[in-house]
């Protein structure tokens, strides 16, 4: 299933900018950065549980949020991309 992570971490202190830093590596492992904080995640539900219960031990719940959107397995009619930075099918092999 498609997993939407969308996260907004308080940086004004520098506590808050290294748990930025996680917060972004953590995703990094599990999906594609397609916006400053926003992931594509590709994700069964195992893997899904694993990323959420790590996130939520790196956020402080009182400064900073975390957004899951499920759009589930027919995720492509649900996203439309207008603009720079041409979209990609996340369940396709990248290319490096």
């Amino acid at each position: 299933m498609l997993i939407l992570i969308t996260y907004d971490v308080n940086t004004e202190t520098a506590a808050g900018r290294k748990r930025l830093r996680q917060v972004a590596k953590q995703c990094v492992n599990y999906g594609q950065r397609v916006q400053n904080s926003v992931f594509e995640c590709q994700l069964d539900g195992v893997k899904y549980r694993q990323v959420k219960a790590i996130l939520e031990k790196i956020i402080d719940k009182d400064k900073d949020s975390l957004r899951f959107y499920n759009l589930g397995e027919n995720y492509k009619t649900k996203v439309e991309h207008i603009g720079a930075k041409a979209g990609f099918d996340v369940t396709e092999p990248l290319i490096f």
